[in-house]
């Protein structure tokens, strides 16, 4: 068994959850999973994002090799982003978690509301 080490991202557990726990990477992800997407069109469908979060989100995501970033040759000069086959592998495994998000949602706004009446 290897030694623990106290070194940062020594979990891969951890290493992995610090990006796709953030409050953003997941819709960025699953946004780009439906095709190459230009940021300010990114900013529009990723509901509550900020430019400037969506900005962090993506340098990110492009620095994990999750997605790429295109400058266009058009004026004024436009950026696309585009999830990499890494980015598609992290997507189809957070699949699952997406669809269970979508199917219970519902019902767990119902249980807070319920709880927020008892407190």
């Amino acid at each position: 068994m290897p030694a623990r080490t106290n070194a940062p991202h020594a979990c891969p557990i951890r290493d992995v959850l610090d990006r796709v726990g953030d409050a953003w990477s997941v819709l960025v992800l699953t946004e780009l999973a439906q095709g190459p997407c230009r940021f300010n069109a990114l900013g529009r469908v990723v509901a509550g994002i900020s430019p400037r979060m969506l900005a962090v989100t993506l340098r990110h995501l492009e620095r994990d090799g999750l997605v790429t970033r295109t400058v266009l040759d058009t004026k004024p000069p436009q950026v696309e982003y585009t999830i990499t086959a890494r980015g598609t592998s992290l997507h189809a495994a957070l699949g699952g978690l997406v669809d269970w998000a979508a199917r219970h949602q519902v019902a767990i706004n119902e249980s807070r509301q319920v709880f927020d009446t008892k407190v």
